[in-house]
């Protein structure tokens, strides 16, 4: 595949959950394939709640995930692998999935809020009022801690600070100094699930709380092509909370797009396509299905096959 306007020079990855970074981490080793394009050498990455593990993989040098898992990897994904009984596995991914449709009905909400007056008012608001959970994400801090990676400038995580409930673009000039690793973390705390995350005496949370792309956030100026990947935008089946976050999802990439164009930049939005997004289903937590995302990704990439693609020019 030869690119139109030529490679892009920003990618833009959102949130989506476990699913979300699988389809992401195989579109681009897809890509890679099929085109001469390396995922490592972007000038800019920007990277919201699962796109933020994604951004900081690629920025430090690491290649996107194939889907080539070996047995041991397939048992760490399996759900409850301290040999639960099956009845008690199922009880455990059904209330996974209650927490996840609430989560995503919350999140939403408060994305929904940020076209209201005052909407980072009531944003913070709500976000004050959630009960901590006693869940944390140290797992994932260790593992972006072992990357060695600073902010040089190429990479941006998004969070939003839970007091004032406006976003905060960790690797900006403006921004709070933070460890790579602690705003990763930040950006992937999704509220009323995990405790906030604590850097330089404030608390942040998930970057989809302010938007699931934030791709407003992007870089970029006039003739500056970029590539954002959207995973929530496509997902087959949604119902409720869930479906209100895939229309939430796209119509907020909508108007950021139209933000970009203004600065004269070209826009390319890719959602999962039919099969990744089969391959997805609704619950993006959903373990089991992380090999058949990552495969499905990895195939729409091969065949650059960005027929779901958006071309915002």
């Amino acid at each position: 595949m030869s690119w139109d306007r030529g490679a892009p020079k920003v990618l833009v990855l959102g949130g989506g959950g476990l699913l979300g970074e699988a389809w992401m981490m195989g579109l681009l080793s897809g890509l890679e394939a099929a085109t001469a394009l390396d995922t490592r050498r972007f000038d800019h990455y920007v990277g919201t709640s699962a796109g933020a593990i994604v951004a900081a993989h690629l920025a430090s040098g690491h290649a996107p995930r194939r889907p080539t898992i070996s047995t041991s990897q397939l048992a760490a994904l399996e759900p409850d692998g301290n040999g639960a009984s099956d009845g008690a596995t199922r009880r455990a991914w059904d209330r996974r999935a209650r927490e996840e449709r609430l989560s995503s009905g919350i999140s939403a909400v408060l994305v929904a809020g940020l076209a209201t007056p005052g909407g980072a008012l009531v944003r913070a608001a709500l976000l004050r009022g959630a009960v901590d959970s006693r869940g944390t994400l140290d797992h994932l801090r260790a593992h972006i801690a072992q990357m060695n990676l600073e902010f040089d400038g190429r990479l941006r995580v998004v969070a939003v600070d839970r007091r004032t409930g406006r976003r905060v673009v960790f690797g900006t000039p403006d921004a709070p100094p933070a460890a790579v690793a602690d705003a990763v973390t930040a950006s992937c705390t999704v509220p009323w699930r995990f405790r906030p995350v604590a850097i330089g005496g404030r608390e942040y949370v998930d970057g989809a709380v302010w938007s699931p792309t934030n791709l407003d956030a992007a870089p970029a100026g006039n003739g500056v092509h970029v590539l954002c990947l959207n995973p929530i935008a496509n997902l087959r089946g949604a119902r409720g909370p869930v479906d209100l976050l895939r229309r939430v999802s796209r119509s907020a990439a909508r108007v950021e797009t139209v933000a970009l164009q203004r600065r004269g930049a070209t826009v390319q939005m890719v959602t999962p396509d039919a099969a990744s997004a089969a391959a997805m289903g609704i619950s993006l937590m959903d373990r089991r299905r992380t090999r058949a995302v990552l495969e499905a990704g990895h195939q729409q990439g091969l065949a650059a096959d960005l027929a779901s693609s958006r071309d915002h020019s």
